[in-house]
């Protein structure tokens, strides 16, 4: 099989899809298409890992029980985030919608295997915490994927892990990367949601190249 030859359109569009990748809070209630989710999910998986090791385990979560469960951790937890904040960030803090948890159609919650067998270790010995990043690059690529068929993802941090973690009654030793919302954004912007609410600007240090 012949490589694919990629243009100068192409690595246009690609540029434009990482500027458009943004997180999303704001969900239309719009369901996505039968067998989208479970074809991002396969795309996801092209992703690179350490030794070939795969650990990224997606879950989906339909049950209402265990999705009010994660609604009410994210909101003692956000309670508590505000609490750590004083003067105009506080008041700002206090305005910002921080999760898509209750319009979003889908939540995803995305776990690292971390005694997964798969790779037999090759690679880790030095740098065990490659495991845990293999699984954010899946995050990121189903990310990617997903704004290419037009549907947004938010990621919810502000939750209690172990909490999720028995919640979805998943493996004890699945460490919790990632919970995503997923479906289609009522608005679409190149700018980040933060940087638009005036929470943080443009870091310039992070498109810098450092040389030693």
């Amino acid at each position: 099989m012949n490589a694919p030859q990629f243009d100068e359109t192409f690595r246009s569009k690609l540029a434009e899809l990482f500027q458009w990748r943004r997180d999303v809070r704001h969900f239309k209630p719009n369901p996505l298409p039968d067998g989208l989710l479970q074809r991002l999910v396969r795309e996801a998986s092209l992703s690179p890992s350490v030794g070939y090791s795969q650990p990224w385990r997606f879950v989906e979560v339909r049950t209402a029980a265990r999705r009010n469960a994660i609604i009410a951790s994210f909101e003692r937890e956000n309670a508590k985030a505000l609490s750590g904040y004083t003067g105009e960030d506080a008041k700002r803090y206090a305005t910002l919608k921080l999760s898509g948890l209750r319009e979003a159609p889908v939540h995803l919650a995305v776990f690292c295997d971390e005694e997964t067998l798969t790779g037999k270790g090759l690679g880790r010995s030095t740098m065990p915490e490659t495991l845990a990043y293999s699984a954010t690059m899946a995050v990121y690529t189903f990310w990617l994927a997903a704004r290419a068929e037009g549907v947004g993802a938010g990621w919810v941090s502000i939750l209690e892990p172990e909490l999720v973690t028995d919640t979805l009654e998943v493996p004890e030793k699945w460490r919790l990367i990632a919970y995503l919302c997923v479906g289609y954004p009522k608005q679409e912007s190149d700018t980040p949601e933060l940087a638009r609410a005036g929470w943080e600007s443009p870091d310039t240090r992070s498109s810098e190249l450092y040389i030693r």
